[in-house]
């Protein structure tokens, strides 16, 4: 009789061991997505911090269309509403549909900028420039790194026995970041050839 009760409560200490470590790595884990989720965010602050920048050298040095200024004063206000916001997994895609508008129109003053020699010369916007584009690889890295947390975390939550302690304390798959349909095709860029 002693024996079995020996076993049973061996067996039991064996199972309560294995939730609480399970337990624990969900929560790093969790911890590790939310990490790099707020290293994105970093970045896309990084990236509105220096638009307004960028912009002010180039209306300095060039008389450019008014509308792509505003666009951009827009585009950058949406995108900053979004950062003060708390963010949680499920309205993260809202965040990154404004940071992918905002890219956009960024990408369509540099383009512009291209007919304009004087100021692809100043060294001020070269510089914000080169900013603005490590930028970007910095948001692609964290994006990378985010899926991949989003990956070691799904993973647990799924794997049995795992999946069972996930259950039982609320731990639920979380999505990754996907680009939007149709970033697969590269963009036309046309550069305003009646001067």
């Amino acid at each position: 009789m002693t024996k079995r009760i020996i076993i049973v409560l061996a067996l039991f200490l064996i199972v309560v061991f294995y939730i609480v470590i399970t337990y624990n790595n969900l929560v790093k884990k969790d911890e590790v997505v939310k990490l790099s989720w707020n290293e994105m965010q970093n970045n896309y602050q990084r990236r509105n911090d220096l638009i307004p920048g960028l912009v002010a050298v180039v209306q300095g040095s060039a008389n450019f269309e008014k509308q792509i200024f505003e666009e951009i004063a827009t585009k950058r206000a949406e995108a900053a509403s979004l950062l003060s916001k708390q963010i949680t997994f499920s309205n993260y895609s809202s965040q990154e549909k404004s940071q992918g508008e905002l890219a956009t129109t960024m990408n369509r003053l540099i383009a512009l900028v291209e007919d304009y020699p004087d100021l692809k010369s100043a060294k001020a916007f070269t510089g914000l420039q080169t900013q603005l584009e490590g930028t970007e690889r910095r948001i692609k890295t964290a994006r990378k790194d985010f899926n991949e947390s989003v990956n070691s975390y799904n993973q647990k939550v799924r794997q049995f026995p795992s999946n069972i302690v996930a259950s039982l304390f609320g731990f639920k798959v979380i999505n990754g970041f996907k680009a939007d349909i149709g970033t697969d095709i590269s963009p036309v860029i046309q550069f305003n050839q009646n001067k």
